[in-house]
């Protein structure tokens, strides 16, 4: 059995938990008194937490600078939360049991995420709260395959979470920016394929002893790629869409996996 070392993972959980304990009361007075820090503020801490926890983040492609835009992204592991928001002042969309988890919980409603009950009866619902967050000039990022996969794999994506892509924010159709997240290598050798599942949580694996082996690792490197930016017009239907976006991941997973470069500067 793999393992990390204890002594590593005690220490860089020590670090994390003080570095976000000194943070933590600027991030609730700015989303209190609804300051820009609010937005600014999360991405600084999770670009300290990315050095804190050992990932090196490579990044391929750029971030679109239209608006209003929606992330749509693959999704293996709570590093993934980490990863994508040193890149993005944007808010996350999670279902909303995440709301009442322990510490994550309140991470998360610190940084604005957009709950919602991804039950099909609540499509319009959900649709409304993301176009209003959109409205406000907000970026979203939204894991539309709606549960984390083994990190080997891009799993289909929900056609039901691309419902507000159907919608127009002041006459302009939204943007959708589909980002593939990959771990490709650990202290610089590649992750192989058996390996690559002690970086995700997914199935019923238990969080706890998941974060302990994790943080014992090495340094990993981490592969986002922005692929460019698409719209519904383009799919003519948001089931073809969340295909189209889901393909566009998967592609780029894969290339990343394989050590292949981007398609496109």
């Amino acid at each position: 059995m793999w393992r990390g070392s204890r002594t590593l993972a005690a220490a860089r959980l020590l670090v994390y938990l003080t570095w976000t304990g000194l943070l933590l009361p600027f991030q609730i007075v700015a989303v209190g008194f609804d300051l820009r820090l609010a937005k600014t503020l999360p991405r600084f801490y999770h670009r300290v937490c990315c050095r804190i926890l050992g990932l090196d983040v490579e990044v391929r492609g750029a971030l679109s600078d239209r608006r209003p835009l929606l992330l749509v992204c693959n999704h293996s592991s709570y590093v993934d939360i980490t990863v994508l928001a040193s890149l993005v002042a944007g808010s996350f969309v999670a279902k909303r049991e995440v709301a009442d988890w322990p510490f994550f919980g309140l991470l998360a409603k610190l940084q604005q995420t957009v709950f919602i009950d991804r039950q099909g009866r609540n499509v319009g619902r959900q649709r409304d709260a993301m176009q209003a967050r959109l409205e406000r000039g907000d970026d979203l990022i939204l894991f539309p395959e709606g549960t984390s996969n083994d990190g080997n794999r891009v799993l289909p994506f929900k056609s039901a979470l691309f419902s507000v892509a159907e919608r127009t924010v002041e006459g302009r159709p939204i943007d959708v920016q589909p980002v593939s997240i990959a771990y490709t290598r650990l202290n610089g050798i590649p992750l192989g394929r058996a390996l690559r599942p002690f970086f995700a949580w997914y199935g019923d694996m238990s969080l706890a002893p998941h974060l302990v082996s994790l943080l014992g690792f090495g340094r990993v490197r981490v592969v986002v790629e922005f692929h460019p930016v698409v719209t519904i017009d383009a799919f003519g239907s948001r089931r073809a869409m969340a295909a189209g976006c889901r393909q566009i991941v998967a592609e780029g997973v894969a290339r990343a996996l394989s050590d292949r470069p981007a398609q496109y500067a």
